[in-house]
Formats: structure tokens, C-alpha cells, sequence
């Protein structure tokens, strides 16, 4: 627990003062918290020694005594505000800055950890988690260290009357921190697995939603529903545990202060009947056992959210502490860019579900040339293309562009170089301008409308309500997937790298789209070092080289004119492909 508290302080950083500031003005609004009861009781008891004495108060002393206590309300609320105006907006500065930080670690990571990596866990850890931060992080410490500053400061006051009453107060905190300690150790026990179920119904709600098309299509809308209703279950269980549990030592830590306060006010009244405290110093004492452990009461709480505090930075620090793949990279100028592998061998996955990909993989790829690459499904055609992007780094051997090692780049100053055009396209929820000029945000509209009419895409954009200022859906769900893939060779366009990545782009479209997009393709690549998976012989003919892939080796290289002639692979290939592109009905 307080392991916590100092985690959350040293999380603050450069906003420790504010934080430090808050804490002061969260004693003198405790201080001034303890005042109005404190003078309320002076009052009352000074009106009680008038009425024995048979005097009539000053109205002017009335007028006084309430000016003075309304001061003192005025002066509890002023603090509590200044405290409120230096602490409050620390959180949502922290998180925004943890935010961007996550998104940047996420970035520069390899893509082999979204593989090992739950979408589940990723999600929850950055909404979730941060939320928790975000609303419980400061509010939870000032209650924490808040609450213990109002209790010192009247507890000042009840040594400073009596010493014996500020003895039995410290008994009453001293005896529920106890119940509060083992709150913190049952709730940080529990918070790893209370997260772990949070991470776990993000994912099965995320993949219930995701594939709904499948489940409408099979009508299996029942079974589809059997691991989200037990990540639904198991998230109520853990919940309802950790609230059972909680609740037991939550009744002691309170009964504990309400004992205190009970024996606060009998030791008030003991020493007030034996002469040993002036009758306005007991009534003071009276008043303030039913406040002293008012700021205490409420830290259980605290004990409790504590512990998932502190699961959620444990997140943070494992979101933001992964090792980036380019964190030894340089920003790396290069003025050619030809690209060659070197006896390059890589593996997917980890531990025993490790799958090599890779063998030994030689090749050279000149720059301002085609090279296309060919081969079987899952021989390692998509694998060459995301180890040159760098999106993962080899096992063995080495990648270059440009003559350096991919390694010694960071990945922006390497992707900066490089456009990639995917088969399965991704457009963004945003306006249509924004997703074309992703690649370069600094783009003009008649930059950008030229891409777009060299992508043929400029007229079906018009044609839309709001032509460039048209919103698309998630992952462009609203549009057809040969407008989205002219979107993104736009895309890839107005970035105009000189190095272009072709990830069988043409493969899923239909015809009418078909010669659209080869026309788009073509604009794209024109005196670029162009690397192309395809497996239309339109695209793969014209190639300055043809590299077929099998089983993770390179088993052919040449122009098309020579390895059609050699009897193999990639004559294998044409005959069937020569076949199923001539099909017609009889």
C-alpha cells in the first residue's frame, strides 16, 4: 500500500510539485476542516458558563464567534479548491503523455509481439487500465495522504487539550491500519487476476464482434456467445470474491475508529467530571471524536483500489519498458536502393510453437527494378517483404537497403524509404483525405487530387457525398475492396518513396477493378526498385527478375524468358496459371 503511494508519486514526475503544493493546501483545509467544530464547541461551552453565570452573551461577541466560523468554513473550501486546481489535472496530463507513449512503444516494437500478444490484453491494458489511473490515480493518493493529514491536524489539537485523548486516537488509527494492511495484501493478490479477467472479456467481446459475419453466415449465433458468456462469468466471480473479501476487514477497520471515537468521548467526560478538563475543552473533545477519523474512515478504499493502481502501472511500465526494435537505430540518409538479403534464416512464434520460415536466403535486388516473387502459399513470399520493412528482424544473417544493415536505421528513417501496398487493405475511421495523405500529412489538395487521379480514384471520390471529406468506416468497411485498394496505392503515391512493396495487391479484386488498379500500379511504381508478390503472369512477365520461393529457399532466380523454358517450379507455376486464367465455359 504504501509501496503504492510512493509509485504513484515517483509516476508523477515533473508534477510532483504540483502534487507536493496539493498535499500542503490539503493539511490547511484539514486545519481549517477541525476549526468551525472546534470554535462551534468554544462557543457552546462559553454559552453554557454565561447561562450558569446568569450572563447575557454580547451580541457583539455572537456577531464575532459566527464571523469567525463562517471564516473558517470559507478558508476549509478555499483550499480545498487551490488543492483541487494543482492536483486534479495531473492525472489526465500523465495519462495523455502515457498514452502517446504506448502508441509509440507499440510502433517501434516487433509485429512478433501482437502475435504472442493477446488484442485483449493490449486494449484493456491502454483503455482500461490507464482509465483506472486516470480517474482513481491522484484522487486515491490525496485521499490516502489527504486523509492522514486532516486526522494529524486534529489530532494536534486533542494532544495539545489532553495528551491521554490524542493517546487513544492514535490507538483507534494505529489498530485500523491493521485491517487496512491486510485489505492491501488480499486486494493485491486479487488484482492480477481481476485484470486478467478484464483482459480476457475485452477479447472475447472484441472477437464476438469481429466475427459476427461468420456466425450470422452459419447460424451459430447460440455457441458463438459460449466465450464471451464465460469471460462475462468469470469477470462477476472474481469481482463479487474480491468485494466478499473486502467487505469483512472494511467493517473492522471501522469499527476499530468507531471504538476509538467512543472511548474519546467517555475519556472526555471522565476527565471533565474529575476537574482534570475545563467543561469548553470537553466539549471540544466530544465534538471532535465524531470528526477526527471522518478523512480516515474513506481509506479503505483506497487500500482497496491501491492494489489495482498498481497492476496497471505494473502494465504501463511492461507497455512502455518492451524492447523497441529499433532502439540502437540512427537516422540513416540513403542515396541508392538496391536491397540484398545475406544467408538470412528466421522463425515465427516462440518456445516450442517456433516455426522456421526462412533458410538461408540469398538474394540481390537492384535498385530503379522489378523483382517479382512467386511461390506456394506459405512458402515465405510475405515474410522477404516484411523483413526488408523491418517489421521483424532476422535470426540469422542480415537485410540490407541501400547498402546499410536495416538494423542500424530507426524504423521511421527506414520506412521513410519504403511504401507498401497490402492485399488485405486497412483504411482508417476518418475522412477519406486523411487516410490518402497518411503517408504525408503535409500534402497540398492538388498534391493529393493528382494522387488520387493517378490511382484512379479521384471520380468515385466525387461521386461519394462528401467527395475527399467523406468519413469511411472502420478499416473502410464502407467501401467496396477495389476502391479501397486505390485509396491506398493513392496512399502510396503521394508518399512517393522510392522503394515500393507489393504484397499480391491484385488478388483479391475483380475484373472490373482489375485493369483499374494495374493502371494505378503502374503510376506508382515508375522509376521505382519495385518488389511485387504476385500471381497474375500480366505482373510477374515484365519482371527483371523472378524469384520463386519454396519451402522457405530461394529454388529459382531469372527473367521470365528463362525459367519458363527450365522445366521446375515456376513452369509448374505458368501451365496452372495458364489454365485457370484461360478457363472459359463451354
Amino acid at each position: 500500500m504504501f509501496g503504492t503511494v510512493k509509485r504513484i508519486i515517483d509516476w508523477c514526475g515533473s508534477f510532483r510539485k504540483n502534487l507536493y503544493i496539493g498535499f500542503v493546501f490539503s493539511f490547511f483545509s484539514g486545519w481549517f476542516a477541525a476549526m468551525p467544530v472546534i470554535w462551534a464547541a468554544y462557543m457552546i461551552g462559553k454559552l453554557v458558563e454565561y447561562a450558569g453565570d446568569g450572563i447575557t452573551p454580547d451580541r457583539a461577541w455572537i456577531g464575532k464567534s459566527v464571523g469567525i466560523l463562517l471564516l473558517f468554513i470559507f478558508l476549509r473550501f478555499l483550499f480545498d479548491y487551490l488543492r483541487a486546481r494543482f492536483q486534479e489535472s495531473i492525472s489526465y496530463e500523465l495519462i495523455a503523455r502515457d498514452r502517446l507513449a504506448v502508441g509509440d512503444a507499440l510502433k517501434r516494437v516487433s509485429l512478433g509481439y501482437f502475435q504472442n500478444m493477446n488484442t485483449g490484453t493490449i486494449l484493456n491494458s491502454i483503455t482500461t487500465g490507464l482509465h483506472t489511473l486516470e480517474g482513481m490515480g491522484i484522487r486515491m493518493i490525496d485521499n490516502f495522504v489527504g486523509g492522514y493529514l486532516n486526522f494529524i491536524c486534529i489530532l494536534l489539537w486533542l494532544i495539545y487539550i489532553n495528551w491521554r485523548v490524542g493517546l487513544i486516537a492514535i490507538a483507534g488509527v494505529a489498530a485500523s491500519l491493521i485491517f487496512l494492511l491486510i485489505i492491501s495484501k488480499y486486494s493485491t493478490r486479487n488484482a492480477p487476476v481481476l485484470a486478467a479477467a478484464n483482459r480476457d472479456l475485452t477479447g472475447a467481446t472484441l472477437e464476438y464482434a469481429r466475427g459476427l459475419a461468420v456466425v450470422k453466415s452459419f447460424g451459430k449465433a447460440g455457441s458463438s456467445m459460449d466465450a464471451m458468456k464465460k469471460a462475462c462469468r468469470d469477470s462477476r466471480d472474481i469481482n463479487l470474491k474480491i468485494e466478499w473479501g473486502y467487505i469483512p476487514y472494511n467493517a473492522l477497520h471501522l469499527i476499530a475508529l468507531k471504538i476509538a471515537s467512543v472511548c474519546i468521548v467517555i475519556a472526555a467526560f471522565y476527565l471533565g467530571v474529575s476537574g482534570q478538563l475545563d467543561f469548553t475543552y470537553m466539549v471540544i473533545v466530544v465534538l471532535l471524536s465524531f470528526h477526527i477519523f471522518s478523512s480516515v474512515e474513506p481509506i479503505s478504499d483506497c487500500a482497496h483500489v491501491l492494489a489495482v493502481i498498481d497492476d496497471a502501472l505494473d502494465h504501463l511500465d511492461e507497455l512502455k519498458g518492451k524492447s523497441f526494435i529499433d532502439a540502437d537505430g540512427k537516422q540513416i540518409s540513403i542515396d541508392h536502393y538496391d536491397i540484398e538479403f545475406k544467408d538470412v534464416d528466421f522463425s515465427y512464434g516462440e518456445g516450442q510453437g517456433r516455426r522456421q520460415v526462412l533458410h538461408n536466403v540469398s538474394l540481390k535486388i537492384p535498385e530503379n527494378t522489378v523483382t517479382a516473387v512467386v511461390g506456394p502459399s506459405g512458402s515465405g513470399k510475405s515474410t522477404i517483404c516484411n523483413l526488408i520493412a523491418r517489421f521483424y528482424d532476422v535470426d540469422g544473417g542480415s537485410v540490407s537497403v541501400g547498402g546499410h544493415d536495416v538494423r542500424e536505421f530507426t524504423c521511421d528513417s527506414l520506412l521513410s524509404n519504403i511504401s507498401m501496398v497490402f492485399q488485405n487493405v486497412y483504411l482508417f475511421h476518418d475522412t477519406i483525405r486523411k487516410n490518402i495523405c497518411f503517408g504525408k500529412p503535409d500534402a497540398t489538395e492538388k498534391e493529393m487530387i493528382e494522387a488520387a487521379k493517378k490511382a484512379r480514384c479521384h471520380d468515385f471520390i466525387m461521386a461519394l457525398p462528401d467527395g475527399y471529406d467523406t468519413v469511411v468506416g472502420e478499416g473502410g468497411g464502407s467501401l467496396s475492396g477495389g476502391e479501397k485498394q486505390r485509396i491506398s496505392i493513392a496512399r502510396a503515391i503521394l508518399k512517393d518513396a522510392p522503394i515500393i512493396i507489393l504484397d499480391e495487391a491484385t488478388a483479391s479484386v475483380d475484373p472490373e477493378n482489375e485493369h483499374l488498379i494495374q493502371a494505378a500500379l503502374s503510376e506508382l511504381t515508375k522509376g521505382k526498385t519495385i518488389v511485387t508478390i504476385a500471381h497474375r503472369l500480366a505482373t510477374i512477365e515484365q519482371a527483371d527478375q523472378i524469384l520463386v520461393v519454396d519451402d522457405g529457399q530461394i529454388v529459382q532466380r531469372g527473367t521470365h524468358k528463362e525459367l519458363v523454358e527450365v522445366p521446375g517450379k515456376y513452369q509448374d507455376f505458368v501451365n496452372i496459371r495458364s489454365q485457370s486464367e484461360g478457363w472459359k465455359i463451354g
